[in-house]
């Protein structure tokens, strides 16, 4: 897009000559207006609003240096360049202050004009282009906080944070949760003709119409993580409040929002005092929603409430430490509990499915992987319906991260312990040598090391030393003259009856009776221990 200069020039040959010989188009500018003096100049300005003013310093009745500061004042982003005479240094001073872009003597060139307009078009492409920056990321921070309160909203109704933790988290995203009452109504959106097609932008305006019905009151939060199914979460004074406020609501939702094509089934849970019975309050919901009675049921003692709390630790825990025959079992054990009649909910199944993704995510990140590659199409995730394809993603998930995960560290470790082979074996003459020494080395710490350690070679670090070293006190025994003593030394034991015992332990012989084996019978005499 072309930026818009205007001229203000009182000798009218120059300013027609500025008109009609330079190249506006080729620099980036339209032309959008000239006047003789700054009076005559100053409406058109205000009426334009040019990127760039090009004026005269001296003219009748309102000068350029005039121009220029109301111009500053009442249009402070336009650019101005100055025509002045070389006689006319104070004006030159004063149009300095006022903080004008070019500053051009005269008699002006084409190429002078040419010149200061390509670098005016270069400052203006750069505050054009940092002001686009500006409103992305403020753009990108409000949905950012959008994302963030939404999730926390989600964490409330699935039970996934505690009234510390929400309240904590709440202050920071400028949410006001605290109240003495709370009560959860879930919202369904279904076609008027179950075999209509699926209308996205009917479900789409319908959502759009109950989020302007809830907007205006700052005691309803609204969570849309699906186009079927909205949920509300309401607090106020004590339990009839929210109550009476759910009814008032309720009626301007089925007045207001609605569509020819679309029916709302609209459903609540009952009145709860804390924080942390949100949760219940919308697993009533979901149980009313389905026609089921939950409010007061068990199964194996366990309330549906608690059901619906995620275990946020457990999938971490399984990819650091689960294999991959035991990932059908953890389903059973973490998610199938959660019941066919909860995981119906689209938000319920959306929010279990996004944290194994999320976690998972975390996870490989940690490891250097590339997440592309091991999670699956979201959109493939947003489309699940039903157990068995829920069973089947979170499959498909895990066992692609333990694989991942089986690789890098299976790889990792072997450098590692090659690393750390490779010291002991340079070292192992050092008497001090230990342990925490050749973990530091290997960048572990030493119980991590050592647990490593066996279970890649199968030996202590302790025993894999001793062989070392008993080898090395062979091969001494065997080649030179040397007495058990100063082996001894040589191999990291300072104390040589404590080598003998050693020695001993490990081959069933001691060093002389080892040597004695070892000798043939042109061997010179024997040295004495």
């Amino acid at each position: 897009m072309a930026y818009k200069v205007f001229i203000v020039e009182d000798e009218i040959v120059t300013r027609e000559g500025i008109r009609d010989r330079v190249d506006w188009r080729d620099n980036g500018f339209d032309l959008c207006g000239e006047a003789p003096d700054g009076e005559i100049a100053l409406p058109m300005l205000q009426a334009t609003h040019p990127d760039v003013l090009i004026t005269d310093i001296r003219m009748p009745f309102m000068d350029g240096l005039e121009l220029s500061r109301i111009v500053r004042e009442r249009l402070p982003d336009t650019k101005i360049i100055i025509l002045s005479g070389h006689d006319e240094f104070e004006y030159a001073q004063a149009a300095i202050k006022l903080g004008v872009t070019e500053y051009l003597l005269k008699p002006v060139t084409v190429q002078d004009i040419h010149r200061s307009l390509r670098q005016v078009a270069a400052e203006l492409d750069r505050e054009r282009q940092s002001r686009e920056d500006l409103t992305r990321l403020r753009s990108q921070a409000l949905q950012t906080q959008a994302n963030l309160r939404e999730r926390l909203l989600l964490d409330l109704v699935v039970g996934a944070v505690t009234s510390a933790q929400a309240i904590e988290k709440a202050e920071q995203l400028d949410l006001d949760l605290v109240a003495r009452a709370y009560l959860v109504a879930v919202i369904k959106i279904e076609a008027i003709d179950p075999a209509a097609q699926f209308d996205y932008q009917a479900y789409s305006r319908t959502c759009s119409n109950v989020a302007r019905v809830v907007e205006s009151n700052s005691d309803v939060f609204l969570i849309q993580k699906d186009l079927e199914e909205l949920v509300l979460i309401l607090k106020g004074e004590d339990g009839d409040a929210v109550v009476r406020r759910y009814a008032e609501l309720r009626a301007q939702i089925d007045q207001q929002a609605g569509l020819p094509c679309c029916k709302l089934v609209i459903r609540s849970g009952t009145p709860k005092r804390r924080i942390t019975d949100i949760c219940a309050s919308f697993v009533e919901a979901l149980a009313s929603l389905q026609g089921t009675s939950y409010l007061n049921g068990q199964r194996n003692g366990v309330s549906k409430a608690e059901l619906l709390k995620i275990n946020r630790s457990a999938v971490d825990n399984f990819l650091k430490c689960g294999v991959k025959t035991d990932v059908d079992d953890f389903f059973d054990t973490f998610i199938r509990p959660l019941g066919v009649t909860i995981l119906e909910s689209a938000i319920v199944r959306n929010y279990i499915l996004m944290h194994v993704v999320l976690t998972t995510a975390t996870f490989l990140h940690n490891l250097g992987g590339d997440i592309d590659q091991i999670i699956p199409d979201l959109d493939a995730i947003a489309r699940v319906s039903g157990i068995d394809e829920i069973r089947q993603q979170v499959r498909a998930i895990l066992l692609a991260a333990l694989t991942f995960r089986d690789l890098q560290v299976n790889g990792q470790h072997t450098s590692v312990i090659h690393q750390a082979r490779t010291y002991i074996d340079t070292h192992f003459d050092d008497s001090s040598l230990s342990l925490p020494e050749v973990a530091s080395h290997a960048n572990f710490s030493p119980s991590h090391f050592c647990t490593v350690f066996s279970q890649e070679t199968g030996q202590s670090f302790k025993e894999y030393l001793t062989e070392i070293r008993i080898q090395r006190a062979q091969e001494l025994l065997r080649t030179t003259a040397l007495k058990s003593f100063e082996i001894a030394d040589q191999i990291g034991y300072g104390d040589p009856h404590y080598f003998s015992y050693v020695f001993r332990k490990h081959t069933g012989v001691s060093p002389t009776t080892f040597r004695s084996q070892t000798r043939t019978p042109m061997t010179r005499a024997e040295p004495q221990e």
